[in-house]
C-alpha cells in the first residue's frame, strides 16, 4: 500500500488534483444541511482536502473524522482548521482502518481505487464493516465510462456496476443521476444513500 500512499502524495505535492473543487460539493452540502443530529459519528474516507468535513465541523458536528492515505492534505486541512481535533484525523489505508460510524460520506472515493473486482468488492465489504447497525453510506459516485487507462484516476463506472458491488451489504434508499451537481460535473455524477444490511 506504500505505492498508493506515494501515488497520492505525489499528486498533492505536484498539485495534480483536478478533482479538487476547493469547496464542499453542492449535493453533499445539501444532504448535510438537512441532518438534525449533530452528535452523529461521521467518517469521510479518502477525504483529501476535506472541504465537506470543514463544513460539517463549522456547522457544529463535533464527531467528524477524516481519513486519507497521504498526510499532505491532512496537514493542509489542519492548517485551515487549527481547532479540529488531532484524534479525528487519520492517516491510514482505508482497507485496514477500524472504527464504527453512523454515517460515511462518499466523495467519489470509490472511483479512486484501481478498479479491480477484488478492490471494489473489498470496498463495499469494508464500508459495511465500518458502519453501526442502520448506518448509512451517502454521497457521490462518478457516472462516467470506465476506461482501460489504469494511470488516469479517478476511474468511472455506472449505476448498475456500483449496485452490483454494494447490494450484498447495503439496501438502496436512493441512487440516481445527481440533479444538483456543480456545472462541470453535470450529468456525470450519481447521488446515493445506502443503508447497511
Amino acid at each position: 500500500m506504500k505505492e498508493e500512499e506515494n501515488y497520492w502524495t505525489e499528486r498533492y505535492v505536484e498539485k495534480k488534483t483536478g478533482w479538487d473543487i476547493g469547496y464542499p460539493s453542492t449535493p453533499i452540502k445539501t444532504y448535510v444541511d438537512q441532518l438534525q443530529n449533530k452528535a452523529l459519528q461521521i467518517l469521510i474516507p479518502g477525504a483529501g482536502n476535506a472541504y465537506e468535513a470543514e463544513y460539517l465541523w463549522k456547522a457544529g458536528f463535533k464527531n467528524v473524522h477524516i481519513l486519507d492515505i497521504s498526510e499532505v492534505p491532512l496537514k493542509a486541512f489542519k492548517k485551515r482548521n487549527p481547532d479540529f481535533p488531532e484524534a479525528n484525523m487519520h492517516q491510514a489505508n482505508f482497507f485496514e482502518f477500524k472504527g464504527q460510524y453512523d454515517l460515511i460520506i462518499e466523495q467519489t472515493f470509490f472511483c479512486s481505487f484501481v478498479p479491480t473486482d477484488t478492490n471494489r468488492k473489498q470496498y463495499a465489504k469494508h464500508m459495511a464493516s465500518l458502519l453501526q447497525p442502520n448506518g448509512k453510506l451517502v454521497g457521490l459516485w462518478f457516472d462516467i465510462p470506465l476506461t482501460g487507462d489504469m494511470i488516469k484516476r479517478p476511474f468511472g463506472g455506472n449505476k448498475e456496476l456500483y449496485t452490483k458491488y454494494l447490494s450484498p451489504y447495503f439496501k438502496t434508499i436512493t441512487f440516481d443521476q445527481c440533479y444538483n451537481s456543480i456545472p462541470p460535473r453535470q450529468g456525470n455524477e450519481l447521488f446515493g444513500i445506502f443503508q447497511v444490511r
